[in-house]
């Protein structure tokens, strides 16, 4: 006789719901300064540990602690948090306008500002970044000029794509912010086929890979992985963990008894857990990351621990799924307001610098905005001309596509 029960599935299940708080200890958490920081040149299976730990920096009173502490200026410091602000009063401002009816819809990035942010300042100019749709603090970190940017969420006639990306797909080359694409996890492997060519012409710039928690069950994921660490690509692959893909918690991706930065290991690539709320932590893996892809020394994976305090999308209602104030809990707190009390605490920023930064920078995206409106929103019909779809597909028109403008009239 067969003694065994019957056979079943698990299913994971979210840690919180609407009217009942979450339980967020399942992010097994470290303190800050606690976790050790091994030599660039670590092999990845000497960086296991690390997959499971958290590298942190600030503790709960902003003071800068632990081998991760990086050696940064209080200008570049000051910098940061300025970008910081700058993208997420951006984004309030941009879901504004699309409630306005001025955009088709928008993708606000609160509460992960640090990650992009001091990414973008550990790297070095024409290195490349494959983003996603979160990462508008890379573009701000670039100092990207803002009317720009709002053209191309407007889709209007000075739109530099030319209306043909959706809002929030930027693609900026001089800036290293490759041309986001819609389908999920390409990035991946985008950026390691970058990386590759740029080792193969013996140059020196580095990829930077972006997905997010449920892009990890994607297969262009593992296909990115087996590719960077068979042939050592020069890149660093974030997996920006904000615990939700659109609806689904991210133990559906595989996050319950593991993490994703583990996922790097078992594939012989040098991983890290970081907490992503914490610019100065997110500043020192990034350099370790970009040190060891620049010294041909191979690819990193790292993990970005954060919470997505908004929608997914000005289309998503997150309070249907979730907690409505899951963030004011979450352990790791809000990036800004953490840098802040570091900087006070150093002596190099203050509550009416804050204040007076604050309103500068919100006076600077009203008035992009409002320049941007000049050349036309989506609701009053000023797109790029039609002759437009012509134009940037060959080098060289081919007879062909001049007939079919002809025949068009434009």
């Amino acid at each position: 006789m067969n003694q065994h029960p019957p056979l079943h599935l698990h299913v994971p299940e979210p840690t919180g719901r609407p009217g009942h708080d979450t339980d967020f200890s399942y992010l097994h958490l470290s303190r800050a300064g606690e976790v050790r920081r091994p030599p660039v040149d670590a092999l990845p299976s000497d960086t296991s540990d690390l997959a499971y730990t958290l590298v942190r920096v600030l503790d709960d009173e902003g003071c800068a602690i632990g081998p991760w502490a990086p050696d940064i200026t209080p200008d570049l410091l000051r910098f940061g948090l300025r970008a910081m602000m700058k993208t997420r009063i951006f984004d309030a401002r941009m879901v504004i306008a699309q409630r306005q009816k001025k955009m088709s819809f928008y993708m606000q990035s609160l509460g992960e500002e640090a990650i992009g942010t001091a990414h973008a300042l550990a790297l070095s100019e024409g290195d490349m970044c494959f983003p996603t749709y979160r990462q508008q603090s890379l573009l701000m970190a670039r100092e990207v000029p803002l009317v720009d940017l709002i053209c191309q969420l407007f889709s209007n006639e000075h739109d530099p794509l030319k209306g043909r990306q959706l809002p929030v797909m930027y693609s900026v080359r001089k800036a290293g912010f490759f041309s986001i694409s819609g389908n999920l996890a390409t990035q991946f492997i985008q950026a390691v086929g970058w990386g590759m060519a740029s080792a193969i012409k013996g140059d020196t710039k580095i990829a930077s890979a972006w997905i997010g928690d449920g892009a990890t069950a994607e297969s262009d994921f593992h296909t990115a992985l087996t590719f960077a660490h068979v042939y050592r690509a020069p890149v660093i692959l974030n997996v920006v963990n904000n615990q939700w893909a659109i609806s689904t918690f991210q133990t559906i991706a595989g996050g319950e008894s593991t993490t994703f930065a583990a996922r790097g290991v078992g594939c012989g690539i040098a991983s890290l857990r970081v907490d992503g709320n914490d610019f100065l932590a997110v500043y020192a893996a990034s350099q370790w990351a970009i040190e060891r892809a620049r010294s041909n020394l191979g690819p990193t994976l790292i993990e970005w621990l954060t919470y997505r305090a908004g929608p997914h999308s000005t289309s998503d209602d997150p309070s249907k799924y979730r907690p409505a104030d899951d963030w004011s809990h979450f352990p790791l707190g809000d990036p800004l307001a953490r840098l802040k009390q570091h900087l006070i605490g150093i002596g190099v920023w203050s509550e009416q610098e804050h204040q007076e930064t604050h309103d500068a920078l919100e006076a600077e995206v009203i008035a992009a905005q409002k320049e941007a409106e000049r050349y036309g929103t989506l609701s009053d019909g000023r797109i790029p001309s039609a002759s437009a779809m012509f134009e940037d597909v060959y080098k060289e028109m081919p007879a062909h596509l001049r007939r079919q403008r002809q025949e068009l009239g434009v």
